[in-house]
């Protein structure tokens, strides 16, 4: 696991995402890819959290108690993806 940790890492790090939205310990990264037809955006989904030993950790996983704030998350994620994709037409 860990080894995958490091790749996303190291891709974020070459890639960064074109934002990042917060709301308590849950982050949404918003990517864009340029293709002939414009920018087209994608949404990751992460949690972060401490172990019994009091490490972080991140996890794309949600109990249930996580789920109205990954809701509110992604609706803001939405309205972002809305404003920059206007921002790219009006350019």
């Amino acid at each position: 696991m860990a080894t995958n940790n490091k790749k996303s890492q190291s891709t974020e790090k070459a890639n960064p995402p074109v934002a990042k939205l917060r709301i308590g310990l849950l982050t949404a990264s918003i990517w864009g890819r340029d293709t002939d037809n414009g920018t087209f955006y994608s949404v990751t989904f992460e949690r972060r959290y401490r172990d019994s030993k009091g490490d972080w950790h991140s996890t794309q996983s949600f109990d249930k108690a996580s789920l109205l704030t990954l809701a509110k998350l992604a609706d803001q994620a939405d309205t972002e993806i809305a404003r920059l994709s206007t921002k790219e037409a009006a350019a």
